[in-house]
């Protein structure tokens, strides 16, 4: 349960610290604008996502058990920390948090980290795609520049609220939203190993303020973000609110701990490495309690963002330290920059990156696959967009697994890379 970070310190050179660095600001580039976006997307307050990427991020290198592997919020936890704030507000989100954490300590101190790994893959891929699918049509509004009357978390509610709203339709925001997914995939195809997010988001953005558009900002909205970190603190602590808030936080214990072992799992096909799950699911506890007494959002390993790290050249976790310092750089120096960030072009870059959820390049392969897996996939999916994600996860999880002793297979799944 060793760090990976005290073993690839030996003999770390020159080199290796000028292609962490390279590395490190690159995925900053990467995590900052999808962090503010998030975070937004969660009902949460914009700066709670630029304080996960930096005390998760920073957390997740420095105690982790993968050497590239990048912590932060991330699109999959939308979904439920919007549920959860909803019904219990943010000092509800932060308990349910750190209590996710000291599960997820619990756990790793357990040596539960193989474990992920019996959760059928039609399950993962089924609840992956339900949580795309909400993610995009929750990003509609502001893509359009609508005005809704109420906001709501249940589909079946927004979708005719969006309906209701459509007379306040603004081109202008269309067009920006638009243009920025375009500038986004163009840049992707062009220059893969550039932050090519920021650098759309951000000329989006710049472009609707020189225009003067009647464009929603991040700071028309929100105010300025601040400049600084705030002070550790937990909300009230009650047993009453304990129990009230286990099943939120054992959610997103296990969806925090099935994503990062992913992720890291995803890492190691990618550079050959090996990492140790149970010391990345006790850097996964520890990152979220830290999250939670700064005020934060869950944490996770970000599949997209550790990719993008070893694409440009990551070699060890000091690539992730470097990422996170860079961020708190930016939030010193720039927050009041960051406020002119323009909302639809946020809900684009959101939208692009539940598509890229979704992985349309593997529908085929579902529906092609074994009937039962696409029936588990298909139920689990139906039931995330429908009922809820905890009683998708855990009835899927149980009928794969049901299945699976039926067929007299007891091994764990061997998962496909998911590179989100």
């Amino acid at each position: 349960m060793k760090p990976k970070i005290l073993t690839t310190l030996r003999g770390y050179s020159g080199p290796d610290l000028a292609a962490d660095m390279l590395a490190g600001m690159t995925v900053a580039m990467v995590a900052l604008p999808l962090s503010l976006a998030i975070a937004i997307a969660s009902g949460a307050p914009p700066a709670t996502g630029l304080v996960t990427a930096i005390v998760g991020g920073f957390l997740v290198s420095a105690l982790g058990g993968s050497r590239v592997q990048i912590g932060g919020p991330t699109g999959a936890f939308i979904v439920v920390v919007y549920g959860i704030m909803a019904a219990h507000g943010l000092d509800g989100l932060v308990l349910a948090t750190a209590m996710a954490g000291l599960i997820l300590l619990g756990a790793g101190l357990l040596r539960a980290g193989s474990l992920v790994s019996y959760v059928p893959e039609p399950v993962i891929n089924g609840f992956t795609i339900g949580i795309a699918a909400i993610i995009a049509i929750s990003q509609l509004a502001d893509l359009m520049g609508l005005t809704l009357t109420h906001a709501s978390a249940d589909l079946f509610e927004k979708i005719p609220a969006l309906w209701q709203a459509r007379h306040t339709f603004s081109f202008a925001a269309l067009a920006t939203g638009l243009l920025t997914m375009l500038a986004i995939t163009l840049l992707r195809r062009a220059f893969p190993r550039f932050p090519g997010l920021i650098i759309a988001v951000g000329g989006a953005s710049a472009a609707v303020a020189l225009a003067g558009l009647p464009v929603d900002t991040i700071a028309a909205r929100f105010g300025e973000l601040p400049a600084t970190l705030p002070v550790p603190h937990l909300p009230e602590i009650t047993y009453a609110r304990l129990v009230e808030l286990l099943p939120s936080a054992l959610v997103i214990a296990f969806l925090a701990g099935v994503e990062s072992l992913l992720s890291a799992t995803v890492a190691d096909r990618m550079t050959g490495h090996h990492h140790r799950p149970n010391a990345e699911v006790l850097a996964q506890g520890a990152a979220n309690v830290g999250s939670a007494l700064f005020g934060g959002l869950p944490v996770t390993g970000a599949i997209a963002r550790t990719a993008t790290n070893i694409r440009a050249g990551g070699r060890t976790p000091v690539a992730g330290l470097a990422h996170a310092a860079m961020i708190l750089g930016v939030m010193w120096l720039a927050a009041p920059l960051a406020g002119y960030l323009a909302m639809p072009a946020l809900a684009a870059l959101l939208i692009l990156t539940a598509w890229n959820m979704s992985e349309p390049h593997k529908w085929r392969g579902y529906l092609s696959g074994p009937r039962r897996d696409t029936a588990l996939l298909l139920v689990t999916m139906v039931l995330t967009v429908a009922v809820d994600l905890t009683v998708a996860i855990a009835t899927g999880t149980a009928i794969g697994l049901a299945l699976r002793l039926r067929a007299g297979k007891t091994e764990p799944e061997d998962f496909t890379p998911r590179d989100k």
